[in-house]
């Protein structure tokens, strides 16, 4: 059993084409988990994730702070609470409209094409 607080693990920046976009890689395998890896991200107001496509699902959970996902279907806004499925293939992108820093979990599933820390 390993267990951390979220602030016991350092965050870093997320290279261009984000925009205030911070990561904590949470668990994974580097951790042990042999399926999945959990990350923690924060986007701060006016910041947003790459809009892009994957070959595998995610899951996210919305922590803190108020936005909107660009995706194939238009804008969809979210808050504290909203459980995001991605399916494979849905370009996508976060973007945090409100205030605050948008915190969420996101989950994807181990793999070098897919959870590689970079």
């Amino acid at each position: 059993m390993r267990k951390q607080h979220v602030t016991e693990i350092p965050a870093a920046d997320v290279p261009a084409p984000a925009s205030g976009v911070r990561i904590r890689w949470l668990i994974d395998g580097k951790t042990g988990a042999p399926n999945f890896a959990m990350r923690h991200f924060e986007i701060a107001p006016g910041g947003q994730t790459p809009l892009h496509d994957h070959a595998w699902e995610h899951e996210v959970f919305i922590l803190g702070g108020t936005g909107v996902i660009v995706c194939d279907t238009g804008e969809v806004p979210f808050a504290p609470g909203d459980a995001v499925f991605m399916p494979v293939g849905e370009t996508h992108c976060f973007k945090n409209t409100g205030a605050e820093p948008v915190t969420m979990l996101c989950l994807v599933p181990i793999d070098p094409a897919c959870a590689a820390r970079t």
